[in-house]
């Protein structure tokens, strides 16, 4: 073992999913150039996965597609949902092909696999952070809640894989359930963020600037997009 030069190992991570409608490149430039402008931290080099289950009657031009998402300081990593041939275009140009995981059925799993995914979804206790999140720094909570009680400053990210509590004003980035949990929300007094995220969904700021701006709000993952209610206060 003393020798050892690395260990594989698997993993979860959370990647952003680009749902192409259109295979018009430069309106996806163009439209994915404003999106990234209003978090630009937040999409720099991020991983992307394009999901082709849109366009399967269309020739997709590979090497163009990846070269907009690169130009634009994204990580094009790999497609999904596409047909065997877009596949092996893809993989021609670069592209990893990924099952989607919600396109896979589920199967039943043997007792001791059943033991093991209990114990997965068993948190440990809340990460408190006392005070308000800075500018410029990140709080992660692994499998466990975090609860902080003061503001998240703008330019400040909060993660957890499970629930996100603020008691203050929520102005940076807040992302619940990291690790790809649906049954997780964002609680926060005052909702002013920049971003919100959970299991992969986000908004940005500019979605959020509806009837729950700067109101205190719960966020919450439905049918694979965000849901923002009121938070009721007893």
């Amino acid at each position: 073992m003393a020798n050892q030069t690395f260990e594989l190992k698997g993993n979860l991570f959370t990647l952003s999913v680009l749902q192409l409608f259109s295979l018009d490149l430069t309106k996806l430039r163009q439209d994915l150039d404003s999106k990234i402008s209003q978090a630009p931290k937040f999409f720099q080099g991020a991983p992307i996965v394009v999901n082709l289950a849109d366009v399967q009657e269309q020739t997709v031009e590979f090497k163009e597609l990846k070269q907009t998402l690169v130009d634009l300081q994204l990580n094009p990593v790999g497609v999904c949902s596409g047909t065997q041939s877009q596949h092996d275009l893809a993989k021609e140009a670069g592209f990893s092909v990924l099952n989607y995981s919600r396109d896979v059925q589920p199967s039943t799993p043997s007792q001791s696999q059943a033991a093991e995914v209990v114990e997965k979804q068993v948190y440990l206790p809340a990460q408190i952070v006392n005070g308000t999140v800075r500018s410029g720094q990140q709080i992660y909570a692994k499998d466990r809640d975090l609860i902080v009680l003061g503001a998240v400053s703008h330019g400040a990210e909060v993660i957890a894989d499970g629930n996100v509590h603020i008691y203050g004003t929520l102005r940076g980035r807040a992302i619940a359930g990291a690790q790809g949990q649906e049954d997780t929300s964002i609680f926060c007094q005052r909702l002013e963020a920049e971003l919100v995220s959970i299991n992969g969904s986000y908004w940005i700021s500019d979605s959020l600037q509806g009837e729950h701006w700067g109101q205190a709000a719960q966020i919450t993952q439905q049918d694979e997009s965000l849901k923002i209610t009121a938070l009721v206060k007893g």
